[in-house]
């Protein structure tokens, strides 16, 4: 059945629409973190630069990905003053001031702004702000997940969301499970195109591991691998139950990538499992993709996962993923073809389907050829088209008489 399922995934084909060559000053509107949101916009916005747009970041740090600066791409951070009047330092009005700063010096036609809350509402500020001083200024809203899933869904900020979304002169989502989440919890009357998360097919690729991942594991011992941030919705302490069951019946190791709150109960859980000599916490990683390469599975038994640009990343490297069927993940993550999806609390099923792989070399190695093949369909250079059509479209909205 597997097999069946490769062949009938390898006919399917993705469209990918016509470039335009008309260049525009962008500016972009991000968190600086290592979450798959910063990651999108900073690649994003690198990209666009390559293809000859002005791109100019503003957050409240430089973008973790963003480590080149040149005439295309600018960094501008916002600054946050404190008061002893304020709790908490006025975020929202900090962004909206340095982007009318931004558009006012620096010529911007249109700020792509990544999560609802607050960059959006910033956003729509300083378009507001502008507009009185005849400027017209483009917003485009990427929603990303938890924005929407999580924040949003609270009802104090629904009316807040809501409004970000349909003021917005363009508004894109992750997967289509997240317009249909969005389209359910929110008063929606703006059209939501659905943009997927992309990849960079030359970074992301199988290649030599390097000596230091090799050596994380023992002769003969399979690699099962996890990255992400450590929040209760990663499930990490699931992806550890299910290399316990794994490792009763194969020789393997565990490679967890990344920090964050769940971090200390996961080693904990570890020892009383006995199985702490065969998990590696490796930490906040630059070089994921090293990593990758030397592994034989990626589990992701997220609770909710938007997109899953972690599995898209494995693929990308030729690694089969075993995840949840939550969110976006099925539209990354074929069952059958490119790994397998079952239910996000079921253990016991994960690591079936984990172990069917990891014990059919044959079959482990035609899911790893389809893994890439699959990662191609979202390549940067077919997705990049796609953001350059919605920002003219939006552009054009606010030239309009």
């Amino acid at each position: 059945m597997e097999r069946s399922r490769l062949r009938k995934h390898e006919m399917e084909q993705t469209h990918v629409p016509a470039s335009t060559d008309t260049r525009m000053k962008i500016a972009v509107v991000c968190y600086p973190t290592y979450g798959g949101s910063g990651v999108v916009a900073t690649e994003l916005g690198v990209g666009l630069a390559q293809k000859g747009h002005e791109v100019h970041f503003v957050s409240s740090s430089q973008p973790a990905r963003l480590d080149l600066l040149n005439e295309r791409v600018h960094y501008h951070e916002v600054a946050m003053l404190h008061y002893p009047v304020f709790e908490h330092s006025p975020y929202l009005l900090a962004l909206t001031g340095k982007l009318v700063d931004v558009v006012r010096h620096e010529g911007i036609e249109l700020v792509h702004v990544h999560y609802a809350i607050p960059h959006a509402t910033a956003a729509l500020l300083a378009r507001d702000i502008l507009q009185h001083e005849g400027i017209r200024l483009a917003v485009v809203t990427t929603l990303h997940g938890t924005d929407v899933t999580l924040v949003g869904k609270d009802p104090g900020y629904e009316p807040v969301v809501s409004h970000a979304i349909n003021l917005s002169d363009g508004v894109t989502a992750v997967s289509e499970s997240l317009r249909r989440d969005t389209l359910e919890h929110f008063h929606v009357e703006k059209p939501i195109q659905v943009i997927p998360n992309f990849i960079d097919l030359e970074r992301f690729k199988q290649r030599n591991p390097c000596r230091f991942t090799l050596a994380l594991a023992g002769e003969n011992q399979k690699r099962l691998i996890h990255i992400s941030n450590f929040r209760k919705v990663k499930r990490v302490d699931s992806v550890i139950r299910v290399f316990a069951l794994i490792r009763e019946k194969i020789s393997a190791c565990l490679l967890l990538v990344g920090d964050g709150p769940e971090r200390p109960r996961c080693e904990q859980l570890c020892r009383e499992l006995g199985i702490a000599a065969d998990v590696r916490f490796l930490g906040k990683q630059e070089a994921v993709e090293e990593i990758l390469s030397a592994g034989d599975l990626f589990l992701l038994p997220s609770e909710t996962e938007s997109f899953g640009l972690a599995a898209l990343e494995a693929l990308a490297c030729g690694v089969p993923v075993v995840s949840s069927r939550s969110g976006g993940l099925p539209e990354v993550n074929v069952d059958g073809v490119t790994g397998f999806l079952t239910d996000a609390d079921d253990v016991q099923g994960m690591a079936q389907a984990a172990m069917r792989l990891l014990h059919d070399d044959a079959l482990l190695q035609a899911f790893r050829l389809a893994a890439r093949k699959q990662a191609e369909r979202f390549d940067i250079h077919r997705i990049l088209p796609l953001y350059e059509e919605a920002y003219h479209r939006a552009l054009q909205a606010v030239r309009v008489p």
